[in-house]
């Protein structure tokens, strides 16, 4: 058995770092308005062009997550964060995160949603298109994120 080099334990030191730069992140800071709500979609679907990874379902999430950061998260002056992170682990998993300034306000699915009503679905669809969501507190006071998972499919090599 050989002895190990100094140059192969840096390599060791170096692979968790590595593996962590090769996650990709967009961050932006939109106003809590119908405008943002829709730039936001727009300017995700843009980020995941330039990646190559197109996703009509984490569109979808973006949209939702969106919505609900402007009509149930909302607080005048303040605006909601999107967050965009690709190939954390697992590696073809994109990470939504939409953080607003109602931390006392967690979203909730309604059960069951009545037929009139013109909200309460948007859950329903994050749920049927991310493999995963939740809620988590902060990052500052007063404010939480709500988090979906989306398994990307690349398609055929």
């Amino acid at each position: 058995m050989q002895a190990a080099t100094l140059s192969d334990v840096n390599n060791a030191i170096d692979a968790p770092a590595q593996q962590v730069a090769a996650a990709l992140h967009f961050t932006l800071l939109l106003s809590a308005t119908r405008r943002g709500a829709r730039l936001a979609r727009l300017l995700a679907e843009r980020q995941l062009v330039e990646w190559g990874v197109e996703s009509e379902p984490a569109l979808h999430v973006v949209a939702e997550l969106a919505a609900n950061a402007v009509l149930h998260g909302r607080v005048p002056g303040r605006d909601f964060r999107l967050t965009l992170v690709l190939g954390a682990e697992p590696p073809d998993t994109l990470r939504v995160e939409m953080t607003d300034a109602r931390g006392d306000r967690h979203p909730r699915i309604k059960d069951p949603v009545g037929d009139g009503e013109e909200s309460g679905r948007g859950l329903l669809l994050v749920e049927a298109y991310a493999d995963g969501w939740g809620v988590v507190d902060g990052p500052g006071p007063g404010c939480k994120t709500v988090w979906a998972e989306v398994t990307l499919d690349h398609g055929p090599a």
